[in-house]
């Protein structure tokens, strides 16, 4: 039988230094080995050089690979495409869920992939029908809480009833505040907007909220359009601020629609305010409905002189009768992006251009998961 030695060695003293940095090693609570595969990575990281502002982002994604892995996308029926441009954009597969109803239309919910402890993005804007999509987005908030899920963001592209954001008349709801109750009870941690039909809708939130803008997808577009003596148009009081960041942005000067609205869906547009004569104007707006608002706009517009009108909006909702009323206009295009998806009789229609947000979501999705400064999305 062989027989095992085992060889003692004899302390030798420590100096200071040594002393100090075993003391250190031992309050981290670590086996010397972990510690050293650690420190190994962090020197194996990619060095940002001088200049280069994409660095910083790409050594912390390095630095953070095993995080990554623990980061999953889902969505419900609303936006599917949106959803795996998005995926393709991050380079993530798109989680595997079942989704379906019971004959009375009740939602059925269910995650076929471990999400404990993992940061999870839910995809799902809030569009016809809006009461379906909302419940929907509600119970797979719930089913991911209960599955343990270390962090749930919502990603709510177009969020319905934001329009009932405040008591206009006697007796009415304030809806857009009931719905982010909803959101934040359901178990959502964070929230990400685009476009909201007004930005102090956050402040209905008791989570943290970040709200993007389309205008960078639809100033690039326009740019490349180069139309010639362009000037911004506000549709109404209310969107003034939003055209006039708009018009900044185009370097355009900024004209307002005036009108007055008579009934719900039914608007009566009074009179032009500004120089909009021989030039060509591009109405800018959050939300397309029912299309009467800017019909209207366009024949005040021509009216007033203008020499072509184009317009865009960040969500295309068009409802009722809009399609028949932009195809019988005499606005010249509709640039949309796709917040909700086109009904196919919109699909068909040449004058409405669609284009896609998933970069910009991608991106600040990244920027969430990676702790990282969204607003640097707009500079």
């Amino acid at each position: 039988m062989s027989q095992s030695t085992t060889v003692t060695e004899q302390p030798v003293a420590a100096t200071p230094s040594e002393a100090s940095t075993h003391l250190e090693e031992n309050k981290s609570g670590q086996p010397a080995a972990v510690r050293k595969e650690q420190q190994q990575g962090k020197d194996a990281a990619p060095k940002p050089e001088a200049g280069d502002k994409a660095a910083p982002a790409a050594a912390k994604r390095a630095g953070r690979s095993r995080e990554d892995r623990r980061f999953k996308i889902f969505c419900g029926s609303a936006n599917r495409p949106l959803t795996e441009e998005i995926c393709k954009f991050l380079g993530v597969p798109l989680g595997e869920t079942k989704l379906q109803r019971f004959s009375d239309g009740e939602v059925y919910f269910q995650l076929l992939e471990n999400v404990r402890g993992m940061d999870v993005f839910l995809v799902q804007p809030t569009c016809y029908p809006v009461d379906q999509h909302l419940m929907e987005l509600l119970i797979m908030i719930d089913a991911l809480k209960r599955a343990s899920a270390g962090r749930i963001t919502v990603v709510v592209p177009y969020y319905g009833y934001a329009r009932q954001d405040r008591k206009d008349r006697p007796r009415v709801a304030i809806s857009s505040k009931l719905v982010a109750d909803l959101l934040t009870t359901a178990g959502a941690n964070r929230a990400l907007m685009v476009d909201l039909h007004a930005a102090q809708i956050q402040g209905f939130f008791n989570i943290p909220v970040d709200h993007l803008f389309a205008s960078p997808v639809l100033v690039s577009y326009f740019r490349e359009l180069a139309l010639t003596d362009m000037t911004v148009v506000s549709p109404d009081a209310g969107g003034v601020e939003r055209a006039r960041f708009f018009a900044k942005k185009m370097e355009a000067p900024l004209a307002i629609v005036d009108k007055r609205r008579t009934d719900m869906n039914v608007t009566e547009v009074m009179h032009v305010i500004g120089d909009v004569e021989g030039r060509s104007c591009l109405i800018l707006d959050d939300i397309v409905d029912t299309a009467g608002t800017l019909v209207k706009t366009v024949d005040a517009l021509l009216e007033a002189g203008a020499k072509e009108v184009y317009a865009c909006a960040s969500h295309p909702v068009l409802s009722g009768p809009a399609i028949e009323r932009i195809a019988a206009s005499r606005l010249k295009q509709l640039v949309v992006t796709n917040t909700i998806p086109l009904r196919e009789e919109a699909q068909k229609l040449a004058k409405i251009k669609v284009l896609s947000i998933a970069g910009l979501l991608g991106r600040a999705i990244e920027s969430i998961h990676m702790e990282t400064s969204v607003s640097t999305l707009f500079n």
